[in-house]
Parts: structure tokens; sequence; C-alpha cells
């Protein structure tokens, strides 16, 4: 019913930048927040960057400073601008969007289908 389309992994050298994507389409009758999350071999998936409905953001600890998440509502898309990336960034990146898609439900969980992106020299 939602689908989230993620785009802009890859491969980059350290210091280097990268710019994710994701499009939210299908039955989506409300969007409320809009995150990113990271899983790298071996870890457990964590939060990256989550950024509600009237633009307040949070980010992890490791990022801050350096990734800039932002959104555009008329799109349904969300954006993970990457900055100063460094080797321990290398992961893969999910989209993650909290919508009702039927009005009167309750809001769920939905998630991409991942991005990897790796940061070596």
């Amino acid at each position: 019913q939602v689908q989230l389309v993620e785009s802009g992994g890859g491969l980059v050298q350290p210091g280097g930048s990268l710019r994710l994507s994701c499009a939210a389409s299908g039955s989506i009758f409300s969007i409320d927040s809009m995150a990113w999350y990271r899983q790298a071999p071996g870890n457990q998936r964590e939060s990256v960057a989550r950024i509600t409905t009237s633009g307040s953001t949070n980010y992890g600890d490791s990022v801050k400073g350096r990734f800039t998440i932002s959104r555009d509502n008329v799109k349904n898309t969300v954006y993970l601008q990457m900055n100063s990336l460094k080797p321990e960034d290398t992961a893969i990146y999910y989209c993650n969007v909290v919508a009702m898609v039927v009005a009167g439900q309750s809001f769920r969980d939905h998630w991409g289908q991942g991005t990897q992106v790796t940061v070596s020299s």
C-alpha cells in the first residue's frame, strides 16, 4: 500500500558527500514523521535522523553537524544530505515513514528496501 523508493547511495571517499532521497507513494492518507536509519554489518539498526511534519529534527550523536535531514511534503519525499563522510558511516541506509493509509486508522511504520553507502578510499 505504501511504497518507499530510495536513491542516492554509492561509493564515496572519506570527506566526501552524498545525498539520499526517499519518495513515498501509494495509498497514503497522511504522513507523520520521516526518518533515516542505518545498519552496518554485525551491528543493530540505528537511528540516523528524524524530521516531523512541522520540520523539527533530531539526529544521532555520531552524525550531528555532518548530516542534514529535510522533507518535501508536496512530493512526500525525505532527503538526507551527508557531508564529511567517514568510513564508519558505511552501512545500508533505510528510509522510514510513519503514515496513515486510511483515514481514522493508526499511523504505522513503513520501510524502504535500503540503499548501500560505502565510504572508502
